[in-house]
């Protein structure tokens, strides 16, 4: 069966499961915000597999995902708002539009000199877009094209270096190291406080791990991945503690903290042996 051919054949399930009279319940009941914590699901799964190299499963995966951008299509078709064939449509457009380089004349001779343009295509983009929308702010901003459900660490990546690339930033990692520091010390100014304010204690912990973001970016890390490598490792060793406890015939709950920690202390030697 030929790519095109797959893809006729999904829409129709799609479209059947969907059926007012002979579809599944579940799949007609849906809405498009209904399935969005499916979609995010879907992606972490996606990215899961990357990280395990499950490639198997990430071909199970991906078409999860497919699967979300064929339902999103599907409640626009049946709103008449757009199909899946204009979704594909405007990618077309907008891949060949932003790549000059490749589909068009246009040679720029550094990585750098292609990100600049992207950009401009994009703001260009987001300018034609509000002229057209009646609704849209007479203002345009840098940070329109955020999404502000993106999850914390990775929208705070994004807000920095769309300020970095106006010059809103600094130019040596001294100065950032020195805004984590402080924010630190802000951090536990406020928690040792009596009596104790909670708001103003959540914001002073925002603010460092904002500053910490903006310290994982100017040493060129992804603070996301960063994070979710530490998580990684913290779950590892978390594991072999419990394993190595059950060894003794013991339980997590009967050990204390000190037999805990010296059990810790033990997997990290191993592994830096």
């Amino acid at each position: 069966m030929t790519a095109q051919n797959n893809i006729e054949q999904l829409l129709s399930i799609m479209s059947q499961l969907r059926d007012k009279e002979s579809g599944c319940p579940w799949d007609r009941k849906q809405t498009f915000d209904s399935i969005i914590p499916h979609t995010i699901e879907e992606t972490y799964e996606v990215v899961d597999a990357i990280h395990k190299k499950d490639w198997s499963n990430l071909k199970e995966e991906l078409g999860d995902l497919l699967f979300q951008v064929i339902f999103y299509a599907q409640i626009a078709k049946e709103e008449g708002l757009f199909g899946f064939n204009d979704v594909v449509d405007t990618l077309n457009e907008k891949l060949v539009r932003r790549h000059p380089h490749v589909f068009g004349d246009d040679v720029f001779s550094s990585e750098e000199e292609i990100a600049a343009n992207w950009d401009k295509v994009k703001q260009q983009e987001r300018l034609d877009k509000g002229l057209l929308d009646q609704y849209s702010s007479s203002q345009q901003s840098i940070l329109d094209s955020i999404p502000s459900a993106l999850p914390g660490l990775l929208r705070a990546n994004k807000i920095q270096k769309q300020c970095a690339k106006v010059g809103f930033d600094w130019d040596e990692l001294k100065p950032v190291a020195d805004k984590v520091n402080e924010e630190v010390a802000e951090v536990l100014e406020e928690a040792l406080k009596i009596p104790r304010d909670e708001d103003k204690l959540e914001e002073e912990l925002g603010d460092l791990l904002f500053a910490t973001v903006n310290f994982s970016r100017h040493l060129g890390k992804n603070p996301e991945q960063a994070l979710c490598k530490a998580n990684d490792k913290f779950e590892r060793r978390f594991r072999q503690i419990e394993v190595n406890v059950a060894k003794k015939h013991k339980t997590i709950q009967q050990c204390d903290l000190n037999e805990l920690d010296s059990e810790w202390e033990n997997v990290k030697r191993s592994e830096q042996n």
